[in-house]
């Protein structure tokens, strides 16, 4: 099996938002939260219609995202394309509107 080469670039990060930074912009609803794990961006889901996490993998290049809303308790890699054990969980930022 195949590891993640990016394991190394997984910080302990303090979430952007309470909720997908551009969905509260725009007011549009969302599936689930993803936390980017470099730098501590709040997106939506690629469930959710505008795929705000994925959005930001490819404007930043930040691998590692973590299942945030709920808390899922995995990673993924977006450049291995795989899932991921987290070394740990980030808390939840205050309560997290739900939309969906």
């Amino acid at each position: 099996m195949t590891s993640c080469r990016h394991k190394a670039s997984i910080k302990e990060v303090r979430p952007s938002a309470r909720g997908c930074e551009e969905c509260l912009k725009i007011g549009s609803p969302w599936v689930h939260l993803r936390l980017c794990r470099t730098c501590g961006h709040v997106g939506c889901c690629d469930d959710s219609p505008h795929r705000h996490a994925t959005a930001h993998f490819h404007s930043t290049r930040h691998p590692i995202i973590e299942g945030y809303d709920p808390p899922e308790g995995w990673g993924w890699c977006y450049v291995d394309e795989m899932e991921i054990d987290l070394p740990d969980q980030t808390p939840q930022w205050g309560p997290i509107p739900k939309y969906v």
